[in-house]
């Protein structure tokens, strides 16, 4: 049983990773299309996806380092999510468009 727990671990962290991974690739697609750099909210997203998941086989494995940027990157994905949530929500006249 030990080694398919551990199996499924493994599992969990790649796909934590290839999640974190795939905000570059949706940033770069965006960048591309625009024809300038540009982050989608879709990036922050993959982000919090890939930050949650990694988050959770880092405490599994319990690694004090891992935790503490895989926690605090959170914070700034919420945040980030948080505030263009809110610029979203603001009337047009408010906005000045």
């Amino acid at each position: 049983m030990q080694g398919t727990e551990s199996l499924v671990w493994i599992v969990i962290g790649f796909i934590g990773q290839a999640l974190f991974s795939a905000r570059f690739v949706v940033q770069w697609f965006a960048s591309e299309q625009a024809k300038r750099s540009v982050i989608p909210v879709a990036f922050w997203y993959f982000s919090l996806g890939g930050g949650v998941v990694l988050l959770a086989y880092a405490i599994h494995k319990r690694d004090p380092v891992f935790i503490a940027g895989q926690g605090l990157g959170l914070l700034v994905y919420f945040r980030n999510l948080f505030l263009l949530r809110s610029v979203s929500r603001q009337p047009e006249a408010e906005s000045g468009g």
